[in-house]
């Protein structure tokens, strides 16, 4: 009686919360990865408890948590940055012998930035000195002008793009065209917004490159049923599928956003993570400026994923092309709110578009290590495509960029019915067993949305390469008894 009144003078209940919040679904970290944590807490208090040893956390691109070492160059100015103390005139003798010249003269460069104190707020858009060398970076790879008051630095590419669904979306009604499969980023954002997501199908057979038929099909649908579709997400290179856009698919993209009049919006944070010689990163700020179109164009970056993977620093950019000036004054606004960008984040964005040059004193280690990472990367994922579509019952693009494998899986009779009498996804229950069996977290396709009738999952191929056999052994031995178990049920 004593609960059920406590209960009962809560203010904030399910019933009287936020009912966007509490419709938001994220893949990504939903129930897969949680039973992982309950897992590897278990594994803690009870080594030997359980059929595998460690949580391989495959559900998620977070390259550092498997081993990925972080770039010393950057991880040093940061250093130097935090401890200012390294940096006075008393101690700065002592400090060269720890320290490359470069990176010292980049920590007072950057510190003269933000008045030498890096725990100071910054100016809302991020430190102006940054944003030309974002700039100069965008130039540099596309060939035209960027312009650094069309940039603003973001606390990660997913806060960037949070603030440009916000200021799309005026009412229920406005929709937004999305990738599927696509990153639950923008379903989530979306629901929270109370905005409809307006599904695209990614073509699996054509390495999930887009039609321009399903592009015209799901605006018309959309439209059909009076639904304000405003704006087009495009991700590129994919997550989940690992596809790489050809530019000539870029180009239709653009011209179809111009003509429908849709805003476009470009997530090109895996721009570095091309592992084939047939589908090179083309931006689409560079096919917008070849094509002279006046679309609108918000395009996203980030540090969190090619060969920086400083996932936790929380660092990253959009750059606004032909939007109206006055919609850029809003966006400042929608800036000021949260006051700045985290300043870490901040630095590292800077060392990502301005890295070490030729001559530099840090040079040649940072680029060893940039191509060491990247080389790895493209091993790993050849050997996990193999691996999967070696398999019964399961097929798989190979990764043309980004960090993910989005296999099909051809699940039993059987098992689907099974998983419909317990109210769960097939594919869903499919991962939670694996995770079960070998510790090996994953997403079911559900989560990211794939076509009816289809199963599959996202695996990064993040491992470690020295334990990535033994990853890839307990995947196939679960795999196959699966198969066989429920083949025969």
């Amino acid at each position: 009686m004593q609960e059920s009144s406590i209960q009962s003078s809560k203010v904030l209940t399910l019933e009287t919360m936020n009912p966007n919040v509490r419709t938001m679904e994220y893949a990504v970290r939903g129930a897969i990865p949680i039973r992982a944590e309950e897992l590897r807490d278990q594994l803690k208090k009870e080594p030997g408890s359980l059929p595998f040893s460690k949580i391989t956390p495959c559900n998620i691109g977070n390259p550092q948590q498997l081993n990925q070492k972080p770039l010393t160059f950057l991880r040093q100015v940061s250093a130097l940055m935090e401890y200012t103390d390294l940096l006075a005139p008393e101690n700065i003798d002592v400090t060269r012998k720890l320290f490359p010249e470069d990176a010292i003269e980049r920590a007072k460069r950057n510190l003269s930035y933000v008045g030498n104190a890096a725990g100071a707020y910054t100016q809302s858009l991020g430190v102006q000195e940054i944003r030309e060398n974002v700039a100069r970076f965008i130039e540099q790879r596309d060939g035209f002008p960027a312009d650094s008051n069309n940039i603003c630095l973001t606390s990660g590419a997913s806060g960037a793009v949070e603030r440009v669904l916000d200021i799309l979306v005026s009412s229920p009604n406005v929709g937004v065209m999305i990738p599927i499969p696509q990153y639950p980023l923008y379903t989530a954002t979306l629901a929270h917004l109370n905005a409809q997501a307006i599904p695209y199908y990614l073509q699996e057979d054509s390495d999930w490159q887009l039609s321009a038929a399903d592009m015209e099909r799901s605006l018309s649908e959309a439209r059909a049923q009076g639904i304000d579709v405003r704006a087009m997400a495009v991700i590129n290179p994919g997550n989940p599928t690992g596809g790489c856009l050809l530019e000539e698919n870029i180009a239709e993209i653009v011209r179809f956003c111009e003509r429908e009049k849709l805003v476009l919006l470009a997530d090109e944070v895996y721009q570095t993570n091309i592992y084939t010689g047939t589908n090179p990163f083309v931006s689409f700020k560079k096919v917008v400026s070849q094509l002279q179109s006046p679309v609108e164009l918000f395009s996203f970056h980030s540090i969190s994923k090619g060969m920086i993977g400083e996932c936790g620093r929380r660092g990253g950019y959009y750059e606004a092309v032909n939007i109206d000036e006055k919609i850029m004054g809003q966006l400042v606004k929608l800036a000021s709110v949260s006051l700045c960008p985290n300043v870490q984040g901040q630095m590292a964005v800077d060392t990502m578009v301005n890295p070490p040059r030729p001559g530099d004193a840090s040079y040649d280690l940072y680029k060893r290590e940039i191509d060491a990472i990247y080389e790895s990367m493209k091993r790993r994922a050849k050997k996990l495509a193999h691996a999967f579509n070696s398999l019964p019952n399961m097929s798989c693009n190979e990764a043309q960029g980004a960090m993910y494998l989005f296999p099909r899986v051809e699940l039993p009779q059987a098992f689907i019915d099974e998983a419909k009498a317990c109210g769960q996804q097939p594919d869903a229950l499919y991962c939670m067993q694996m995770l079960e069996a070998t510790g090996i977290s994953v997403v079911p396709g559900s989560g990211f949305g794939q076509m009816p009738g289809t199963f599959h999952f996202r695996s990064t191929f993040l491992p470690p390469e020295d334990l990535f056999d033994d990853f890839i052994d307990g995947f196939r031995h679960f795999h196959v008894a699966f198969i066989d178990r429920y083949s025969k049920a």
